[in-house]
């Protein structure tokens, strides 16, 4: 027998760095969690009952592939309102299971076998993963804490060569709340427009920002025809697990995405689509007051983690502080294990991230305000005795 059936890419794809490490806090009793990204908020209930209303009224049918039109409507109302840049609802938007899909979708119809895909890291920890499972090859440009985790211009030009295909950005970013500036974003865009390359925008987090401007990259100048925006409504309205997002487009890039879709999916959970529908149209000020409560939080954990002495820039948009734990003189693996077992708290090592994140950590902050003061509490013990 072989000794293993699993495929050569598949062997090579390392498991997430953080649903490695929650393994473990899953056997744990009593742990504060800074872990998952995820809103500690429970879906509006307006949202709630548009799902419960939609089951009751027996929509539990597919929808079309590219999902009910009245919703991919309020989305292009939202994004045009929002950022000025229109969308056609009918042959450019494609509601999918979560930016999850979509990105496997962009991967999978945009990338030939060998084709390379610049990556700004620490970022998501799928982002490389699908780019290796399309084939392609990801090339990380690793951000630096002095600079504000904003993309380093001159490293990305570095980083083309005749292979690269697309850049693929994240912001506002997981792990390191960093908010691209207007101006890096217009350089960004203008190699993609030197070298003709596709941008890949992630914007999932676009909502939580603070007191700085989230620039939608298909509204700048020239880019909207060679931009694929990933947008959904888990982090800004607390839907994560609705599994609903979608992905804007040009017509002719969409079809790619949506033949793939059509063979893997089928279509988006009906009941989350109705859900995201009444999130357009009622959820404005829900998403405003968690942004304020993500902001008291965010000032609470910052605040916290410099004063114990480990430097945390300030994030300026999502919900993470990304600490740099390797002045304590341990590696970022050993301080987060160390801290879990030691006084229960849980975090995520840095190096999960990618390139540029060794020695630091993610901290979530959307988690009970009470429990991320305990949790500085805890950290500041065991950092003492590091001393």
């Amino acid at each position: 027998m072989r000794d293993s059936f699993l495929s050569k890419r598949m062997e090579n794809l390392k498991p997430s760095g953080i649903r490695k490490f929650f393994d473990i806090v899953a056997t744990m009793k009593d742990v504060i969690s800074l872990g998952i990204g995820e809103p500690d908020f429970t879906t509006p209930r307006p949202i709630i009952d548009a799902g419960v209303h939609s089951l009751n009224h027996g929509e539990t049918h597919y929808t079309s592939n590219a999902g009910i039109l009245e919703v991919r409507k309020a989305i292009a109302d939202h994004l045009q309102k929002l950022y000025g840049v229109g969308y056609d609802p009918v042959s450019e938007i494609l509601l999918t299971v979560g930016v999850s899909e979509a990105l496997y979708l962009v991967m999978n119809a945009l990338l030939d076998p060998g084709d390379e895909v610049i990556i700004p890291t620490p970022c998501f920890v799928a982002y490389q993963a699908e780019v290796m499972l399309a084939g392609g090859v990801p090339v990380e440009v690793a951000g630096r804490m002095e600079e504000n985790f904003d993309l380093n211009i001159t490293a990305l030009k570095a980083a083309i060569t005749p292979r690269t295909k697309m850049i693929f950005i994240g912001y506002p970013s997981n792990p390191t709340g960093a908010v691209a500036s207007r101006q890096t974003l217009l350089e960004v865009a203008k190699i993609a427009e030197q070298h003709d390359l596709i941008v890949v925008s992630d914007e999932i987090y676009d909502r939580l920002v603070y007191g700085f401007e989230h620039v939608c990259f298909a509204s700048l100048p020239n880019m909207r025809q060679r931009t694929v925006t990933l947008g959904g409504f888990s982090k800004a309205y607390a839907m994560t697990g609705w599994r609903i997002g979608y992905v804007c487009a040009p017509e002719e890039i969409l079809k790619g995405l949506t033949r793939i879709h059509q063979y893997t999916i089928m279509s988006a959970p009906t009941t989350a689509q109705y859900a995201a529908l009444e999130a357009l149209k009622s959820g404005e000020d829900y998403v405003k007051e968690m942004v304020a409560e993500y902001d008291r939080r965010r000032r609470l954990i910052v605040d916290g983690l410099n004063h114990i002495g480990l430097p945390t820039f300030e994030p300026r948009g999502a919900f993470y502080a990304f600490p740099k734990v390797s002045v304590t003189g341990l590696d970022d693996e050993t301080f987060a294990n160390r801290l879990l077992q030691e006084e229960k708290v849980a975090i995520v090592p840095g190096n999960a991230f990618g390139a540029g994140g060794e020695g630091f950590a993610r901290c979530c902050y959307a988690t009970a305000y009470n429990q991320i003061e305990e949790a500085l509490v805890r950290i500041e013990r065991f950092a003492r005795r590091l001393d």
